[in-house]
């Protein structure tokens, strides 16, 4: 059996396709033009004098190449792993669970992963996938993201079964140029066994290019637009009123943010609203840093900024901007109020103020 995985980012063809797969970032056979054509002449691809792109034909070389050889999974295929990976994936198949239980077929990757610390007995990546690296690297191709992922799956993995794989560079696509810039698509192969057995392979896809140039228009950058229906409309009237309002379930008192057309609690249609009372702390946050976005920042100017969940007095959370305080300073446990932004002329949204002394 097969199975096929996309991760976020620009599309890549298959091996040896000069078509790209459907999907936003469209690669253009071509590579050569885009909306964006000044100084794309200076993309740091080597080209000759009859337009061949050398720096390709380099890369083309790699192809076949051993990216890892004779690794081996830092752990034996384990229960507790399993369980780990069937909680966060919300995945309840009973095949996962017992004595005969096997591991789900998609996390053989996971079983060949080096962790944080990376792989310690030699059998990391070959020196001919870092000189590969080092081409690109060196002609200005430094941003990367990982386009898809492919798995063929042979045999089930058991709990105790040693892993362990080699990896070859499979394929390096020509020029191409896509949405986030122009680069080249890199496609691994990893042959996994489980035991000495072939247990399955797993194809992994990059692109690694240099960013397309962008220009700033004129007019700011406006937030979306928030999607308004019955479910949601109460809650958008109370903003537009300054309120903050919190369904409750009529049936068993259960408080709901965001707005649900149902009580999860006891599965009562019946609500009517509790207006907060403003007061909350910062549950958890995070910074967004990269990529700038000036339509979310509360400045309007692309960040960095503090995006926090919130737990109200009231007991629910809710997702919001921290302003009145610099994004490196929000903390877990601050002490925060109720504000309202008006991002733009047709939008307001509910945030939150740091308290003096928090």
């Amino acid at each position: 059996m097969a199975a096929e995985g996309r991760r976020p980012g620009a599309d890549a063809p298959r091996p040896g396709a000069d078509a790209p797969r459907p999907g936003a970032d469209a690669p253009r056979p071509d590579a050569g033009t885009s909306e964006n054509d000044a100084g794309r002449d200076e993309l740091h691809t080597q080209l000759n004098d009859a337009g061949r792109d050398e720096l390709y034909d380099r890369l083309h070389a790699y192809e076949g190449r051993p990216a890892a050889t004779a690794g081996q999974g830092k752990d034996l295929v384990n229960e507790p792993m399993i369980r780990h990976w069937c909680e966060a994936m919300g995945d309840t198949s009973p095949a996962y669970r017992g004595p005969d239980a096997v591991a789900p077929p998609t996390m053989l990757q996971a079983w060949t992963m080096g962790g944080l610390s990376g792989h310690t007995d030699g059998t990391g990546r070959s020196a001919a996938y870092d000189e590969m690296f080092a081409l690109l690297d060196g002609a200005g191709y430094t941003s990367v993201v990982a386009t898809d992922c492919e798995q063929e799956y042979l045999r089930p993995l058991r709990p105790g079964d040693r892993i362990t794989f080699d990896t070859v560079i499979e394929s390096v696509s020509p020029r191409k140029t896509t949405k986030l810039g122009t680069g080249y698509f890199v496609t691994t192969r990893t042959n996994v066994q489980a035991d000495g057995e072939p247990a399955g392979t797993h194809r992994f896809r990059i692109l690694r290019y240099r960013p397309a140039q962008r220009t700033r228009g004129s007019e700011p950058a406006r937030r979306p637009r928030p999607v308004i229906n019955r479910d949601n409309a109460g809650f958008w009237a109370g903003v537009a009123e300054h309120r903050l309002l919190i369904q409750r379930c009529l049936d068993c008192a259960t408080l709901r943010l965001p707005w649900l057309p149902g009580c999860n609690a006891c599965g009562g249609a019946e609500w009517d609203t509790v207006e907060a009372g403003g007061e909350g702390t910062v549950f958890s946050h995070v910074v967004m840093h990269h990529p700038s976005f000036p339509a979310f920042a509360p400045d309007g100017e692309g960040g960095p900024y503090a995006v926090a969940l919130v737990e109200l007095a009231e007991g629910v959370r809710i997702v919001s901007n921290v302003i009145g305080v610099p994004y490196d300073k929000v903390r877990v446990g601050m002490p925060v109020h109720l504000d309202f932004l008006r991002t733009d002329p047709d939008l307001e949204l509910p945030v939150f103020r740091a308290s003096e002394g928090g």
